[in-house]
């Protein structure tokens, strides 16, 4: 109750009293407390929005974001299944339903990049009204949300082990992590069922997203709830009701590996871990600094935590309250050590630690303990008027986060282009100037909005190694394409024999072959018709038919020849 309510305010008024103010003011009074209630509300919207604004000032890039040119392409064609039918990646199976039901019914009436802007804000909002909720259950302190954003964006973009992320475009992980922040909110009141529903719905949009919080929170229950006395109970009807929604998302993702022997599924398994996502995967596979950064920011949360032990432990309720998510992140960083321990495990089982390690043991890990330390640091500053030092060391950090997120943000924003066309993500001339990647990307969609236009829906094309957006802007089937790895495992073998015979490892790893006896073949067993060429690879001119530029300064970048015919 606030001061400024004695307990007059809270009582019911005599009759008499009543009538004469009814009588002199036709206007009802409103409550004291239902005008606090709107005043918290009022505060807690704009606060909310703020983070939203936030994350629009980070990731407001143009779609295609890295991951919406591989998810979107896949939801519309959930609701088109004629849409880019002969494609190999959107026509094979859909692992993630649930987040292509819910995100991808616009497409039918409006544009990808419309869809895109819909699902990033819906996502965004999801995101901060979790963090919200989470924020002010442990920080009491007004806006401290926009402050844990911040340095979550800045935590996770610089000090990820497996290049992770949060914030950014919109793709199935994205909600997950929106109902895993409001679970986790609700894991500090202790109110067990409402984790379980809300990580129930988490899993269902993804997977390992949500089951893996599953698996912290579970953690954090023995951690926190074991040593109790008047313990609450693990399993509980909440607990199964959640692993039903979960059923919504895992049975799509267990159909797909059904369809294969045990031959294949190793076969598939090697190929997604060791050979396409060996970044996000394989322990060997990262570098070493990523090690360091991740060890910076794991030893900062833990300095943090231990810098403010003493103040937590004022109240009981406080102090556990900060145990359980502390829990959660122990059992985060517990999931990651498995998958460092099940890296070694290659030398000695190469197929099952590939069929183990592909499952993203450190994907929790990387937006967990960011998240912990984002919410110490507000901690920190929370404490002003107990702690000086470490109000000086919260802000301290928090400015940092500051300088860390604007830098990024910057940098995006004068590049130009859409992060899936950017040549640091492509993997090609990484160093090029904004304005030499602005003038490539503008010949890019040149030539897809050729293609669209000027040949049929159903043609299949060969197109260049370095780009993952053609069937985005084209709206053209593709026979391989390297971020459009399939889920099953056999369309996953297909990607596998397709990707090295069009790209094979002796012209590099840029390089489509122009051999005339395999385009001949190509034309014959893909059914494709024409190639998209990088000229800055190929040169000006190749000994086909070329039917775009017609003119040489219409594009300088990219042409489109046709295949040619097997001799009669």
């Amino acid at each position: 109750m606030s001061p400024d309510f004695g307990v007059a305010d809270l009582m019911p008024e005599d009759d008499e009293s009543a009538s004469q103010e009814t009588s002199a003011v036709e206007q009802p009074i409103q409550h004291p407390l239902a005008v606090k209630s709107q005043r918290s509300m009022g505060w807690a919207a704009l606060e909310v929005i703020a983070v939203v604004a936030l994350f629009f000032i980070y990731a407001a890039d143009a779609p295609p974001m890295v991951n919406e040119a591989h998810y979107l392409v896949k939801a519309k064609n959930f609701w088109q299944p004629d849409w880019c039918a002969n494609d190999l990646f959107t026509a094979s199976g859909k692992a993630h339903t649930t987040f292509y039901f819910v995100f991808g019914w616009p497409t039918l009436f409006l544009s990808l990049e419309a869809t895109a802007w819909i699902g990033r804000f819906a996502g965004w909002t999801l995101i901060a009204i979790g963090l919200y909720r989470l924020t002010t259950a442990l920080v009491p302190m007004r806006f401290a949300t926009l402050g844990v954003a911040i340095a979550w964006i800045a935590a996770v973009e610089y000090g990820n082990l497996a290049g992770e992320w949060v914030i950014g475009g919109i793709e199935a992980k994205v909600p997950a992590y929106g109902f895993v922040l409001l679970a986790l909110a609700e894991l500090v009141h202790r109110r067990w069922n409402r984790v379980w529903i809300l990580l129930g719905i988490a899993s269902a949009f993804h997977v390992l997203s949500g089951g893996w919080s599953v698996v912290a929170v579970a953690i954090a229950w023995l951690i926190s709830e074991r040593p109790r006395e008047h313990r609450k109970p693990f399993f509980t009807p909440a607990l199964f009701l959640g692993g039903a929604i979960a059923l919504i998302g895992v049975l799509p993702a267990l159909w797909l590996t059904m369809g294969g022997d045990a031959a294949d599924s190793v076969r598939a398994a090697r190929i997604y871990t060791y050979y396409r996502l060996p970044h996000h995967l394989l322990p060997s596979n990262f570098q070493f600094h990523w090690y360091v950064r991740h060890a910076v920011l794991l030893g900062s949360a833990v300095g943090l935590a231990w810098l403010t032990r003493h103040q937590s432990e004022r109240e009981q309720s406080e102090r556990e309250q900060w145990n359980r998510i502390r829990g959660f992140a122990v059992g985060a960083i517990m999931i990651a050590v498995i998958g460092l321990m099940l890296g070694g495990l290659k030398t000695y089982s190469p197929d099952l630690a590939a069929k183990l390690l592909r499952y993203y043991w450190f994907r929790l890990s990387d937006a967990v303990v960011a998240l912990w330390f984002s919410l110490l640091l507000m901690r920190c500053i929370s404490l002003r008027h107990e702690a000086k030092s470490m109000f000086i060391s919260g802000y301290a950090g928090l400015a940092i986060c500051v300088v860390l997120v604007g830098i990024s943000s910057f940098d995006r924003m004068r590049l130009g282009v859409p992060p899936s066309a950017s040549n640091a993500m492509l993997g090609w001339d990484v160093d090029a100037p904004p304005a030499k990647q602005q003038r490539v990307f503008e010949d890019w969609l040149k030539v897809c909005d050729w293609v669209r236009l000027a040949t049929d829906v159903d043609e299949v094309f060969l197109t260049p190694r370095h780009q993952q957006s053609f069937k985005w802007y084209a709206e053209r089937a593709e026979v391989v394409n390297w971020k459009d790895v399939p889920q099953d495992s056999k369309s996953l073998d297909q990607w596998y024999r397709r990707f090295r015979e069009i790209y094979p490892v002796r012209l590099s790893t840029i390089r489509v072959t122009i051999h005339y006896q395999s385009l001949i073949e190509y034309r014959e067993k893909y059914g494709v018709n024409y190639i998209v060429v990088d000229r800055r690879i190929t040169g000006q001119h190749m000994p086909l038919v070329r039917v775009y530029p017609l003119a040489e300064n219409e594009n300088q970048t990219y042409a489109v020849y046709e295949l040619p015919y097997a001799m009669p």
